[in-house]
Parts: structure tokens; C-alpha cells; sequence
């Protein structure tokens, strides 16, 4: 009796380590459901808004202009920030102060990225930290999922002016 129990817990036990390695890698390689919150997306995504991110295109390096991606906030690398790619590596980005006043150029250098927020007045992004490391990022959204009126693929920057060098 003491043999069968000593079995079925040692099966049971090797089925949830097998499962969840399964899980560890479905969700760190293929993609996850991610609530998002702030303001500094909006309108695109708005707070408590559910998206999936896939993870594939950081792993083959083809995240692009305009993609939105969540990536460790590089001030704080125990949270997530959800930007939009402004540049890729040698670009030349144009950058504004808040007032709109004051106008300069920074270039992204090679294994970085820059990120905005696709609410520039609202958002603490590359502009306030410089360029991220390519390795920072974690997945690329493509599909909100929550609230249902707005399911679907997920529309371009309302400031698509900025991906044109200047």
C-alpha cells in the first residue's frame, strides 16, 4: 500500500515539474497574455488593457520601427514598460524637451533601441533614459485582447511623423 501511494505521488510530482517546465517555456519563448498600465500608451493601449506579446521576434532579432514591444524598464529592472520603437540602431532620432521648445539629435547605437510612448506628453521613456539594450526587450504586442470592443490587431503610432529622419 505504502509502495503505491510512494508512486502515485512521485508520478504526480514528475508530471507537475514536466508540465511546468512545458509552461516555463512556452511562456519565455512563445508568448503570454500581459495587462498593461499607464497612460503613456495611450490611445493605442489604454490602462488595465489585456494584450498578447510573442516572444519569437526578440529571439530572432526582428523587431522593427513602429512595432510595440514590452521591455525591463531600464530604471527599474524588476518592472516591465510597454513602449513604441522609434529607432533601430544608427538611427539618427530627433528628440523634443516637453515644452516642444527645445529640439536635438540622438543617435541609437548599435545593440540598442529607442522607445516612446505613444503618449508623448505622458510618458517616461528613451527620451528621459537614452537608448535600451536590445537584450531588455521581452516580447513584441501585436493583438489586444481585453476590453472585447476593441479586440483586434493593434493600429499604428498616432505619431508616425517621427519615424521619418529629419
Amino acid at each position: 500500500m505504502l509502495r503505491g501511494v510512494l508512486g502515485k505521488t512521485f508520478r504526480l510530482v514528475g508530471y507537475t515539474i514536466q508540465y511546468g517546465c512545458i509552461a516555463h517555456c512556452a511562456f519565455e519563448y512563445v508568448g503570454g497574455i500581459v495587462m498593461c498600465s499607464g497612460p503613456s500608451m495611450e490611445p493605442t493601449i489604454k490602462n488595465s488593457d489585456i494584450v498578447f506579446a510573442e516572444n519569437l521576434s526578440r529571439h530572432f532579432c526582428s523587431i522593427q520601427r513602429g512595432d510595440i514591444v514590452i521591455a525591463k524598464n531600464p530604471s527599474d529592472p524588476k518592472s516591465n514598460i510597454c513602449k513604441r520603437v522609434i529607432g533601430l540602431e544608427g538611427d539618427k532620432i530627433l528628440t523634443t524637451s516637453s515644452s516642444d521648445f527645445f529640439k536635438s539629435h540622438s543617435y541609437v547605437p548599435t545593440g540598442h533601441v529607442w522607445l516612446e510612448g505613444d503618449n508623448l506628453q505622458n510618458s517616461t521613456d528613451s527620451r528621459y533614459y537614452g537608448p535600451i539594450p536590445y537584450g531588455l526587450i521581452r516580447g513584441r504586442i501585436f493583438l489586444k485582447i481585453w476590453p472585447l470592443s476593441d479586440f483586434g490587431f493593434l493600429r499604428d503610432s498616432p505619431n508616425g511623423h517621427r519615424f521619418s529622419d529629419d
